[in-house]
């Protein structure tokens, strides 16, 4: 089962927050998802990022490909400086 992290929408129309989960590649944006990692809300000032760090680090360690977005994200919070391409899950 191929596992990505990427962002669920939620809130209300035109007013975006979303959370940052383990889901299966193939279930839809919305749909199952496996593990939820942490939340986003663009629209506050500065934008909030909430990531729990380990969840993250254990879940990219397994193999789980992280979406562009997520990514990016992941790289503000500080959680992709402590991942390292290529390194297995301990």
């Amino acid at each position: 089962m191929a596992v990505k992290l990427r962002l669920v929408r939620m809130g209300k129309k035109k007013q975006p927050t979303y959370r940052i989960v383990a889901a299966d590649a193939r279930s839809p944006r919305d749909g199952r998802f496996i593990e939820v990692l942490g939340s986003y809300q663009p629209r506050l000032e500065p934008s909030s990022i909430k990531i729990d760090g380990d969840k993250a680090l254990n879940w990219l360690r397994n193999g789980a490909q992280p979406t562009e977005t997520v990514e990016k994200l992941l790289r503000i919070s500080g959680v992709w400086e402590s991942f390292k391409p290529g390194e297995a899950a301990k």
